[in-house]
């Protein structure tokens, strides 16, 4: 019995529910109706994600459901999580979510879904997460602070919203540069990494011009690496 492919999807940004990204997660699901878990803790579970989140597609396209943690209703976490096709993390406030995760015992839960097979993705905190680090506004917004306790699915760091805010790709590169982040992957709004294990497999993206980077020490500064990009049509 050969083992699950394990998948993450981490997206720069900017995308909503529209858009074919996510079409691209059902598909990884290889299933007809897959199960999707939304979790919004990054947003503070509000309300306004997981109505969006409900609504955004037809109900036979797949299966929704969602976890709340901060008036958590749901006792069997495990079951509940081992349970899904892909998991689909909310954008927000990344340092929070994970230390509220941790408390719950969800980050144990997760690694042991990928390695299940499970579909792992998510915008901006919810493409940061899976990785060992990152760049981060969640100490204060505006800025690219550093952030060492990632989930460490995949191994490096990772910076989302790279073309879209000021601080990012500037703050990235000096990170990487300096040492205080490891080497990684820089992804722009509307662009997305899909890894299988722990390499990448590739670059998707819903826009033109988005696109994502290998970001790494070099022997003159930091070197980035434009990682081909394959464009997805929108959902028809």
């Amino acid at each position: 019995m050969t083992d699950p492919v394990r998948h993450v999807v981490a997206m720069g940004g900017g995308q909503w529910y529209d858009d074919p990204v996510f079409r691209f997660l059902f598909e990884l699901a290889d299933v007809p109706r897959p199960r999707v878990l939304r979790i919004p803790t990054a947003t503070g579970d509000a309300d306004r994600d997981v109505i969006a989140f409900y609504r955004a597609f037809p109900a036979h396209s797949f299966q929704a459901s969602d976890l709340p943690l901060f008036e958590r209703t749901v006792q069997d976490l495990r079951s509940l999580v081992l349970g899904q096709d892909v998991v689909l993390v909310a954008g927000g406030n990344t340092a929070n979510m994970l230390a509220v995760w941790r408390v719950h015992g969800l980050d144990t839960i997760l690694r042991e879904a990928w390695e299940a097979g499970v579909v792992m993705a998510g915008g901006s905190a919810g493409g940061l997460c899976w990785f060992e680090a990152g760049t981060t506004d969640s100490f204060l917004l505006g800025h690219a602070d550093p952030l060492h306790d990632g989930l460490g699915l995949v191994p490096g760091s990772f910076c989302p919203h790279y073309d879209s805010e000021p601080a990012r790709r500037p703050g990235y590169h000096r990170l990487v540069g300096e040492g205080i982040l490891p080497a990684g992957l820089a992804c722009d709004d509307l662009a997305a990494v899909h890894l299988e294990g722990r390499d990448v497999e590739r670059a998707i993206a819903s826009a033109v011009g988005a696109g994502a980077y290998r970001v790494g020490p070099g022997d003159h500064g930091v070197v980035e690496e434009p990682i081909t990009v394959q464009r997805l049509e929108p959902v028809g």
